[in-house]
């Protein structure tokens, strides 16, 4: 099995959620491809078992490019690789059909409940079926209201890649 996650971030919560979901793949000696949105084609995902998408929820949902301007311009945020160019809509819009493939989504919000934050999670979702994959999961990892993530969701985020590992190597 090969698994590709791949991710957009602003403030390096999601790329470390990303990374951190990779290791439970590897813990599964499952191989992982973790890659920034704007470093890999979405055609590529055609060469993967498993697709794992995720990115930050901004203004309830997915990203676009005023709130991806917005956090890049933020004085507080000190993360030096940005996504700064076209997001996961347009990625996810160019990518192949999934012919019935498996993906996962996740995000990253705020620790609220989603009925106040939202969650990008279920765009990414919904826009990986309407290409043809089989959603296998969903998950929000979270983060403060200083854009630093829970002391928790590190190793959540590592559990959750280890049972995503599970279930797809049992079925």
């Amino acid at each position: 099995m090969k698994v590709l996650i791949v991710h957009e971030s602003m403030y390096g919560n999601t790329a470390a959620i990303a990374r951190a979901i990779g290791e439970g793949f590897a813990s599964n000696a499952i191989p992982c491809k973790v890659a920034r949105v704007d470093e890999v084609a979405a055609e590529e995902a055609a060469g993967y078992d498993l697709l794992v998408v995720g990115g930050p929820t901004h203004a309830h949902g997915m990203s676009r490019p005023p709130t991806r301007m917005t956090a890049i311009q933020d004085e507080k945020n000190a993360y030096p690789a940005p996504t700064a160019g076209e997001g996961l809509r347009g990625w996810l819009e160019r990518l192949p059909s999934g012919d019935g493939h498996v993906a996962a989504a996740f995000d990253t919000r705020i620790d609220l409940p989603a009925a106040l934050t939202g969650s990008a999670s279920k765009g990414i979702a919904s826009r990986l079926r309407r290409r043809g994959f089989r959603l296998v999961d969903r998950a929000s990892f979270l983060v403060t209201k200083q854009n630093q993530l829970v002391d928790s969701e590190l190793a959540e985020a590592s559990a959750w890649g280890a049972s995503l590992a599970h279930s797809l190597v049992a079925v």
